[in-house]
């Protein structure tokens, strides 16, 4: 039976070349036979943090975060595309998963970066590592680091050149650690309720 996987995005700049990373992994996954939704901060388009999810009413929060919160809650796995600004994290998404935290609990969650140069964003995926920890899931240890990305991936998101061709080397590994967790996480959530 096939995974129930949100690969979640960040970036609000106009000329978005993380696109191409995350429409490459939800490819791949589809591909294995999972079920995958891109879930694009910006589309989505909640507002800087205010009030959490689970700080309104039952049935009260806006329509966009009440949707997103039943996704996340369904889901198996998630896998967080992240660019790097200033050796950081994207504030798109990071906005954006602020607004839950119970959701996420009990899952495990993967961190594929990206960047312009050489360096592949690796430094925004440390940084997500720690974060994700914190708010209750479970961060495998394989990633995808892809820089440059207008070297590795074209605008639909298909591997090119000698870059290209290690990403499709490296996705299998990736895709195996998450679905494995998955699978694991999955099932004992059927053999006992988590503890809180």
């Amino acid at each position: 039976m096939g995974l129930q996987i949100l690969v979640f995005y960040g970036s609000y700049r106009s000329d978005r070349m993380g696109i191409r990373l995350a429409d490459f992994i939800v490819a791949g996954f589809r591909a294995r036979g999972d079920s995958v939704e891109l879930i694009d901060a910006k589309t989505v388009g909640l507002p800087m943090l205010d009030r959490m999810y689970k700080e309104f009413p039952p049935g009260s929060a806006p329509p966009a975060m009440e949707a997103l919160a039943a996704k996340i809650k369904a889901a198996d796995a998630f896998v967080f595309v992240t660019g790097e600004y200033n050796w950081g994290l994207q504030p798109g998404l990071k906005n954006l998963t602020d607004h839950f935290l119970e959701e996420w609990y009990w899952r495990p969650a993967a961190i594929a970066s990206y960047s312009a140069g050489r360096l592949a964003g690796a430094r925004a995926a440390t940084a997500w590592h720690g974060t994700l920890s914190e708010m209750g899931m479970i961060v495998i240890s394989s990633t995808l680091a892809v820089g440059p990305i207008a070297q590795t991936l074209n605008p639909d998101g298909e591997p090119t050149g000698d870059a290209g061709r290690a990403l499709e080397r490296s996705f299998p590994r990736f895709a195996d650690d998450l679905a494995w967790w998955a699978e694991a996480a999955r099932a004992q959530r059927a053999r006992q309720p988590p503890p809180y």
